[in-house]
């Protein structure tokens, strides 16, 4: 018998008002995640692939539809479920890297366990050991303005596994970066898969794309395409 899905979306639709508009950002989904995998969404632009990534990571609340995360229905949390659900189960990558400039390294990857309250001696202990884990254990005591493009990418991948999430989500990841330090940060998104955790790379990029085993095409809020790589 196959492994159920870790993610299952059935018939998802995001709308948006604008004005006297009614937008559809994702219209009808559904689709399956399996613990383990690498997946590239891609699409251009309005695509709906950002919204997705979105409700994935329980940012922002379908219109209709289901999400199930591992048999939860997501869509029905509380605000504070979803909140506890956002900082201990989701990682979250993004292309502008979103650290706190006034803080250290290590201080940015302790961030989350300080909200999910982990002791200071924990926190220090584990954030740590991610950047160590990232290349970065030289690191450590530096802000961001002191860290290349490339090194504060590796600090927030290193911060988006602070509290040992089921899911990374990483959204354009590569997009502030020159091609061969990407081809660093892909290589890495790999290697964590490569140790179990399951990662969505949200892309417009081709070359992306092709770094992931699965990869699903997006055009005007609908799947047009998924296909193993």
């Amino acid at each position: 018998m196959a492994d159920p899905a870790m993610i299952q979306i059935e018939d998802l639709t995001k709308t948006y008002v604008m004005g006297e508009e009614t937008v559809t950002a994702l219209d009808g989904v559904s689709l399956s995640i399996f613990r383990g995998e690498i997946i590239a969404i891609i699409g251009p632009s309005g695509s709906g692939k950002s919204t997705l990534m979105n409700i994935l990571g329980g940012l922002d609340r379908p219109s209709r539809g289901g999400y199930r995360f591992e048999g939860d229905e997501v869509a029905y949390f509380s605000d504070d479920q979803l909140a506890d659900f956002r900082n201990r189960r989701i990682g979250f990558v993004f292309q502008s890297f979103q650290l706190l400039p006034r803080l250290s390294a290590l201080q940015n990857v302790e961030l989350p366990m300080v909200y999910s309250g982990a002791a200071p001696r924990v926190r220090r202990e584990r954030a740590a050991e991610l950047l160590e884990r990232v290349g970065l254990g030289s690191r450590m005591g530096h802000r961001p303005n002191q860290l290349s493009g490339g090194q504060q990418q590796r600090v927030a991948i290193a911060r988006s596994l602070a509290n040992q999430p089921d899911l990374l989500l990483a959204d354009e990841p590569t997009g502030a970066l020159d091609s061969a330090t990407g081809i660093e940060v892909l290589a890495l998104f790999q290697k964590l898969n490569a140790e179990g955790l399951t990662v969505v790379l949200v892309t417009h990029d081709r070359g992306v794309a092709d770094s992931a085993r699965r990869r699903i095409a997006f055009r005007d809020g609908r799947v047009t395409e998924d296909v193993q790589l």
